[in-house]
């Protein structure tokens, strides 16, 4: 089974990698609420270190940004501390790790704001429920930016980016995906603002381009990637965009002026399906010129079929990742996977984290 493509090392970027396989982005809920990971997140993450490229559980680029309780941040000292430890700790074991730069703008509530409503680019209320210290909450509706307030938050994404180089990550990723505050930007069903940021395609494109731009001057091209979701309505019961394959598809070509280092594709609705939506996958990676990593749902037979028939680069795992450190080592083998009881992905401590063993017993870490 060691035949199989996607676990031939690959260059991705500026980064050589192992393998083709990526540890998904995974929320776990563990951090203080000061927004700073605990001690325990450095075994959790080099546990996880054999997959060619980790990218970390979705990190706040500001207080503005945070969307849910107890997930952490990337723009104070302290942060960027406990982040140093998790970054030495994975390049122990020899892993590769990039920072997945997160505002959750209207996915949010007041409480985790002071009584401060959240922002978005349109006051339209998202469905659902917010995680808050009080648990689970109603989503209100949030206040639209002031067309003079955007600029800053450009800026938080400039401060979050080189905290994260500081921090001793290998690039970052551009959260824009999951109907997020970028995402929110890009759609027309979540976008109805009639500045420079709204209305045309090319005004909805330019708050995330802006981002994009910022975070490259700090790091360049080749050690960025960014995130996207073009058919998937969750969180907030979200519309998809009236043209989801026009407006997907110009945004990848005006990604590539940037020289990003890959796009990182959630195929279908996150964590529910892998019907495609009216989304032609295929047809937007050959609009990208960097690499592609899929995500959503895939097994070990479904990357290998999509790497062979070249319409992917590399493949995700997220949930998998969970119960199984050594998740790369299952997959070569053929070995069963453990499974993560619900109750363990989010909140807690070290208990349903970085216990997991792999299957000869307790992943053994550098010293």
């Amino acid at each position: 089974m060691s035949s199989s493509p996607l676990f031939q090392p690959f260059m991705l970027g500026d980064l050589p990698l192992r393998n083709r396989i990526v540890m998904a982005p995974l929320t776990r809920s563990r951090s203080s609420d000061d927004g700073v990971p605990p001690p325990f997140a450095a075994d959790y993450y080099a546990q996880r270190a054999s997959a060619g490229l980790i990218v970390s559980e979705a990190t706040n680029i500001s207080a503005q940004a945070r969307g849910y309780a107890m997930t952490p941040g990337i723009w104070s000292p302290a942060q960027v501390e406990a982040w140093q430890r998790v970054t030495r700790a994975v390049h122990a074991e020899g892993g590769r790790m990039v920072l997945q730069l997160w505002h959750t703008g209207r996915i949010s509530h007041p409480d985790l704001h002071g009584g401060a409503l959240p922002v978005a680019p349109s006051a339209i209320k998202p469905a659902g429920q917010a995680f808050t210290n009080a648990g689970l909450q109603d989503h209100v509706t949030p206040r639209a930016l002031e067309t003079d307030e955007i600029p800053a938050i450009v800026e938080d994404y400039r401060h979050a980016a080189r905290c994260a180089k500081e921090a001793g990550f290998d690039g970052v990723e551009v959260h824009s995906a999951n109907n997020y505050l970028l995402e929110q930007f890009l759609r027309d069903s979540t976008n109805t603002r009639t500045d420079r940021y709204g209305g045309s395609l090319e005004n909805r494109l330019r708050f995330p381009l802006e981002v994009v731009r910022a975070v490259t001057e700090v790091w360049g091209g080749g050690r960025v990637g960014i995130r996207i979701s073009p058919g998937t309505t969750v969180p907030g019961e979200t519309p998809l965009d009236s043209d989801p394959m026009g407006t997907y598809g110009t945004y990848l070509d005006a990604l590539n002026a940037f020289g990003l280092m890959y796009v990182h594709d959630i195929e279908g609705v996150t964590q529910m399906s892998r019907d495609p939506n009216g989304i032609d996958y295929p047809a937007l990676r050959r609009r990208f010129r960097g690499a592609y990593i899929a995500n959503n749902s895939y097994t070990r037979e479904l990357a290998d079929k999509v790497i062979a028939a070249g319409d992917a680069d590399l493949v995700s795992f997220g949930r998998p990742f969970i119960a199984n450190p050594d998740l790369v080592e299952r997959l070569q083998t053929g070995a069963p996977l453990a499974d993560a009881p619900k109750e363990y992905w989010y909140g807690g401590g070290a208990v349903g984290y970085s216990d997991w063993p792999g299957m000869q017993g307790p992943v053994k870490l550098a010293a």
